[in-house]
């Protein structure tokens, strides 16, 4: 079993094939959330999408010139350290969303509208953001996890594949 699982993650087209089709489930899933079940996003929400983006590109990159078995190493490498990133991004989130910090990302908390001032007031409303970024909008109703919880779970495992494939073709590619 553990011989099956390693060459898989020797095989560069299967391991970038693999991670490109993660991110772009996980980013359909993220646009299905707010198309089917009314989710809004918050600005963090939305920074974790990004990094799905950036390892995307790479996987096409990568795939499209998989002939080339350093520059698909390259590729993997620059997507697992995204991926790692997005882990932290997502972490970031879950940490905000716990109340074990205050988030210091500007945007991220619906603004207050203590002030009567038509003009701040006005203002206001124009910069709020479509969500609070401390407020769980979608809890795993069996583990109780957040969508955030799920993808540092799922960042940091395919930052995992990327590290341990990074390495093993290093190891099969040795000039």
């Amino acid at each position: 079993m553990i011989n099956m699982v390693l060459k898989l993650l020797s095989c560069p087209v299967t391991v970038l094939a693999g991670i490109t089709a993660i991110s772009v489930f996980s980013l359909l899933a993220a646009l299905g959330s707010e198309v089917f079940l009314g989710l809004e996003p918050c600005i963090l929400c939305v920074y974790q999408r990004f990094p799905y983006v950036a390892v995307i590109a790479f996987g096409a990159a990568g795939l499209s010139l998989r002939k080339h078995p350093m520059f698909a190493r390259m590729m993997i490498g620059l997507s697992g350290i995204t991926l790692l990133i997005n882990s932290g991004i997502a972490f970031y989130h879950t940490g905000v969303e716990q109340k074990w910090w205050r988030s210091a990302v500007e945007g991220c908390a619906v603004p207050s509208f203590d002030n009567d001032e038509p003009q701040s007031l006005l203002d206001n409303i124009l910069s709020a953001p479509t969500a609070d970024c401390a407020v769980i909008p979608w809890q795993d109703p069996i583990i109780g996890l957040s969508m955030a919880n799920y993808n540092v779970l799922l960042c940091f495992g395919l930052f995992a594949v990327c590290a341990v494939s990074f390495v093993l073709l290093r190891n099969t590619h040795k000039a």
